[in-house]
């Protein structure tokens, strides 16, 4: 490491990107080491993704979930550029955006993170919805308002994934849309939620079952039409008539991320060291989707915002640490539980030693990710708005 490296360029502007670029401006930087801090994304929003759900039932405003990267940066030294990233050149330490403009780094951060795959089975990259961005929310939105206003008796939903995502979003439908909702799980395993504590997915497939939401479990899909989608069974093949096909199975890294010439892990994922270090390229760290990361203890870290949230601490430090002659620290992974949503104002948490689920746990769950908001003008806005809300409903005439 040199002197006088001060040009760090942060690419993606999710969990990971955003919050390591917020904890790089706090640190106490030495005139000599100040850094020039750039953060990249092709959207001019950063999206707190756990929230989304809640816009498909219109719990939450865009605003609340979704503040403009200009907004969150106002008061620090980080310069955000909209813009694709066309090619990294790890060895002119280059980065290339779409347009032509160039960026010089000292120190990159990788944290552009995954994308839904949409061409493995025929018919899905063009009728069906992935649910990653404000832009799904609200093209499922307005879906679903336009079947609302049809004379259609009921909306049929197939939802392909039974993780996470996908069961999250079965129930916030299946309350929005009552008893003129048909909607489906399909899961190619043989349960949903595999890889969540006992206690949530028993929550999440009373939920299921307190709602009428089918799952159609060991089941792949064939294909998907304008209006249909194909199930496979047991080697039986059955077309079976659909309004909306959302698609949450599958990540993949960007094709910018393919091409970079680094030793790679499980499913393509960037591998990196201890310190979140791609292997042989000490000046670039990744996190979060696109990296494959082992703690210091060995453990294998999952893809999920929780991590992302710590790995950028970590990033933020070893960072600042290469910069100042400082040593820097091996991630340690810690375990907080999980939480989901189960429909409107109900959810499932689970760690820690508690489990909750109901009412409760949704109210615990909204002032977690309260206090989890990038920063805290805006924890401020969206905790007053939340105060305010049930007030306002309450005098607004029906």
């Amino acid at each position: 490491m040199t002197d006088g490296s001060n040009r760090i360029c942060i690419l993606g502007g999710g969990f990971g990107g955003l919050y390591t670029a917020l904890k790089l401006a706090q640190f106490p930087w030495e005139s000599s080491t100040q850094p020039e801090i750039t953060l990249v994304d092709r959207s001019d929003r950063f999206v707190f993704a756990p929230l989304l759900y809640e816009l498909v039932t219109d719990e939450l405003q865009s605003w609340e979930i979704a503040p403009p990267f200009v907004e969150l940066l106002a008061n620090t030294p980080i310069q955000f550029r909209q813009a694709d990233v066309e090619d990294i050149n790890p060895d002119s330490q280059q980065v290339s955006l779409v347009g032509g403009d160039c960026l010089d780094y000292d120190r990159l951060v990788l944290a552009l993170g995954g994308e839904t795959p949409l061409h493995d089975v025929p018919g899905v990259a063009d009728h069906a919805i992935p649910f990653r961005t404000v832009s799904d929310a609200y093209r499922v939105r307005q879906r679903l308002q336009n079947l609302e206003a049809s004379n259609s008796d009921k909306i049929r939903v197939a939802i392909v994934g039974g993780g996470y995502s996908g069961v999250e979003i079965a129930c916030k439908l299946a309350d929005r849309l009552g008893n003129r909702g048909r909607i489906r799980i399909i899961e190619r395993n043989d349960t949903i939620l595999r890889h969540s504590p006992e206690f949530n997915r028993n929550a999440g497939k009373r939920a299921l079952s307190d709602r009428g939401v089918w799952t159609d479990l060991e089941t792949d899909v064939v294909s998907v039409g304008e209006d249909s989608i194909s199930l496979r069974y047991r080697g039986q093949i059955d077309e079976i008539p659909v309004d909306i096909v959302l698609w949450t199975v599958g990540t993949q890294v960007a094709p910018v991320v393919e091409r970079l010439p680094v030793p790679r892990g499980d499913r393509g994922k960037i591998q990196v060291n201890a310190h979140l270090q791609v292997i042989d390229r000490p000046n670039i760290f990744a996190l979060g989707d696109l990296a494959d990361v082992h703690d210091a203890d060995g453990q294998s870290i999952p893809a999920t915002a929780q991590a992302a949230f710590q790995q950028a601490d970590y990033t933020a430090w070893n960072i600042w640490a290469s910069l100042s002659h400082r040593p820097l620290l091996p991630f340690r992974y810690q375990d907080l539980g999980e939480m989901m949503t189960l429909g409107i104002d109900n959810a499932t948490l689970s760690g820690l030693g508690l489990s909750l689920d109901g009412p409760l746990a949704h109210i615990a769950r909204r002032l977690i990710y309260l206090y989890r908001l990038p920063t805290l003008d805006h924890q401020v806005k969206v905790g007053f708005n939340w105060m305010i809300e049930p007030l306002r409903a309450f005098l607004t005439p029906q």
